[in-house]
């Protein structure tokens, strides 16, 4: 191995700039002779005061620094050229006829890489500073490396951040798919509640006119979180439109150009065939959708998978209805069946998610129908929006984090009592 293949390997040369700090003038020509023969570049000081100030001025890839010098020593100059602000690591050799491990001990503590006993042997001297090139390559490559992953990470902490920002505005357009929170109808009030456990969920509800006294309404949730799942209810939003009618799959025209609702199996029947021949997706989604009576309180309501609503009577007494059935999506030419409930006078029909009733403890116990039910039996006397926001509390409250892992939604009906008798 020759001087020059110490600093110009294939890895290309990281030691080019020495510095020789030595009071005596002798050693320092000896070494400056050596080291410019293997071609490096070198500057030279008589004391560790003069090397401070060149370190300053152009910091070097190496020192090699005399130990016992005049005023600052090498080891405090050593303690010096480590406080230094620099770009990259510098490779300090110290210079000694010191041997004994205490001292080489100090010479370490204060910063030193190495050592070379004087007077320097020139093969010793080309094995250190080749050890101290590869270390120095090591640095530089890792430095390299750390300065690719941070501008990595900051271009994906900015993809981040545009997303997010993206997200939070999905987020808004989602929500505005559910505009009214509350309507009163005059005989009975429609409350809504949505809450995306993420920016954007994938359920849905509302609620749209069919004529006089006559209302639909529905709960979905469709499969997964996310991104996807958000524009599958928005797709779906437009699919049972209160906004625009005659797009809604819920309403038909009829003979005399108005409109009437289509029985809730046939419309998730329509539905399914969408899903399954139109709409190119991995989706399905779950639903409850009911056409409401008001003026007779008689609600015919289809489930396709999705939870049984929960009909809380004005006794306070709660049942949940329905039969289940296949989610939309699953199977070609899937079944759907219809039932009917009766509401009389502060009777409550509430539609929720599965995010409600799968509710989990911090022990993994989840809320289930009978501790809805034991929610509702206790909330008996607060109505409308106040209803829906105590019950998020209470799920909160079980859940011991106002954190939840699948998205909430729900659609209350609610009939308004009788009048007390004067």
């Amino acid at each position: 191995m020759t001087g020059q293949e110490v600093q110009t390997d294939a890895g290309g040369a990281v030691i080019r700039r020495v510095l020789v700090v030595d009071d005596s003038r002798l050693q320092r020509r000896i070494l400056i002779a050596l080291l410019q023969r293997w071609g490096f570049e070198v500057q030279e000081a008589a004391s560790g005061d003069d090397a401070q100030r060149l370190c300053r001025e152009a910091p070097p890839d190496l020192v090699m620094s005399d130990w016992m010098m005049p005023g600052l020593n090498g080891l405090e100059f050593c303690r010096e050229f480590r406080r230094m602000p620099r770009d990259s690591y510098g490779y300090f050799i110290l210079l000694t006829s010191k041997s004994d491990k205490e001292e080489v001990a100090l010479g370490l503590d204060a910063g030193a890489d190495d050592f070379l006993t004087k007077p320097v042997d020139p093969a010793e001297l080309r094995a250190r500073i080749a050890a101290g090139e590869r270390i120095l390559r090591m640095e530089r490559e890792l430095t390299a490396k750390n300065r690719l992953i941070k501008s990595t990470l900051d271009e994906l902490q900015m993809l981040y951040d545009s997303l997010d920002n993206d997200l939070i505005e999905a987020k808004k357009l989602q929500q505005s798919l559910v505009s009214e929170r509350h309507r009163d109808f005059g005989p009975a009030a429609v409350s809504l509640m949505l809450q995306s456990s993420g920016h954007v969920g994938g359920d849905l509800v509302g609620t749209f006119p069919i004529g006089e006294n006559r209302i639909g309404l529905y709960g979905i949730d469709v499969s997964g979180h996310g991104i996807s799942s958000a524009l599958m209810t928005a797709r779906l939003a437009g699919y049972l439109s209160a906004a625009v009618p005659e797009h809604n799959l819920a309403l038909r025209r009829t003979d005399d150009g108005g409109l009437d609702a289509r029985p809730p199996a046939e419309v998730l029947g329509l539905l399914n065939r969408l899903m399954m021949s139109e709409i190119e997706t991995e989706h399905y989604f779950t639903i409850v959708l009911a056409n409401a009576d008001l003026a007779t309180g008689r609600i015919i309501i289809a489930q396709a998978g999705h939870p049984y609503p929960a009909l809380q009577r004005a006794s306070g007494a709660v049942e949940f209805v329905g039969h289940g059935g296949l989610p939309v999506g699953l199977i070609d030419d899937a079944q759907f069946d219809e039932f009917e409930v009766m509401m009389s006078p502060g009777d409550r029909l509430l539609i929720h998610s599965d995010g409600v009733t799968e509710c989990a403890d911090r022990d993994g116990a989840l809320l289930d129908d009978e501790g809805l039910a034991g929610i509702m039996r206790n909330l008996r006397q607060t109505r409308g929006m106040a209803f829906l926001e105590s019950l998020m509390w209470k799920l909160s409250e079980f859940a011991g984090d106002a954190d939840f892992n699948d998205d909430i939604s729900g659609v209350l009906l609610e009939f308004r009592p009788s009048p007390i008798p004067g």
